[in-house]
């Protein structure tokens, strides 16, 4: 196989799994690590790929990768207080889902070392971590195929299981929350479709959201607002927007 050829192979396996690894590269082509890891090399400065530790990943991938670890590290305290908000709303004979939220990790972090018996049904890797830890934790894991983002999982074998579920809360991550146009919104379709899944199945369902999210619309709609129950956030709406909340049914939850 032609050198040029054997790069084209490898930017057809990275669009198809969003990584490989110079290992396996090497046993697929019959070729040295070093080979794979100079074939990389050149691929990197056309700028076709990112090299990791042992491998690569897609730009795209990269991209997200970092969005979500940004997410993350941001808003600290306000994610803080918000999950201490949701957990005072929990009561042990409850079946609580949390959403692929990183307020959701926050709850998570909570939940670790509880003597609560509490169960938690989620799609989210990081509170499945954390949670299955607690053997007070009775945990359910909704598992398929991984999004880009190695965050959760939110594919149509996801979707099956969570749908044999009736969660009495469920806690909904929202990229945007606009009270007056009466929308939730995320910016990835397939996610948006899981949320709105989720507050349709649920007793009760509550956005968790920082108030910069506030006012704040994305690219796809997946529910109104009037659907859920409130909205559990880290500061005090103004009078305007609590009134536009009440006239929509809406609970307003701030956090202490």
């Amino acid at each position: 196989m032609f050198l040029e050829e054997r790069q084209a192979k490898i930017l057809e396996m990275l669009e198809r799994n969003g990584k490989v690894l110079v290992k396996e590269l090497a046993e697929i082509f019959s070729v040295t690590e070093d080979s794979i890891r100079k074939d990389l090399s050149t691929l990197e400065l056309d700028g076709k790929l990112k090299r990791t530790y042992g491998g690569a990943v897609s730009i795209e991938e990269k991209l997200q990768m970092t969005e979500a670890n940004r997410r993350r590290i941001s808003d600290v305290e306000a994610k803080r207080k918000i999950a201490a908000a949701a957990v005072k709303l929990m009561q042990p004979q409850d079946l609580i889902f949390l959403d692929i939220s990183t307020i959701s990790i926050a709850i998570a972090q909570i939940l670790e070392k509880t003597e609560t018996p509490y169960k938690i049904l989620t799609n989210m890797v990081d509170v499945l971590v954390m949670l299955a830890r607690n053997p007070k934790i009775n945990l359910f894991f909704a598992g398929g195929q991984i999004n880009q983002s190695r965050d959760g999982f939110s594919d149509v074998l996801n979707m099956t299981f969570l749908s044999n579920f009736r969660p009495d809360i469920s806690f909904i991550g929202s990229f945007g929350v606009d009270i007056k146009k009466n929308s939730l919104t995320s910016r990835d379709t397939v996610a948006g479709v899981h949320k709105a899944r989720m507050i349709e199945l649920s007793k009760t369902s509550y956005v968790i959201a920082e108030s910069r999210k506030i006012g704040v619309e994305s690219t796809y709609s997946f529910a109104t607002l009037d659907k859920v129950t409130g909205i559990i956030t880290e500061a005090k709406l103004s009078d305007a927007l609590t009134t536009a909340a009440d006239k929509l049914g809406v609970q307003i939850i701030t956090a202490d």
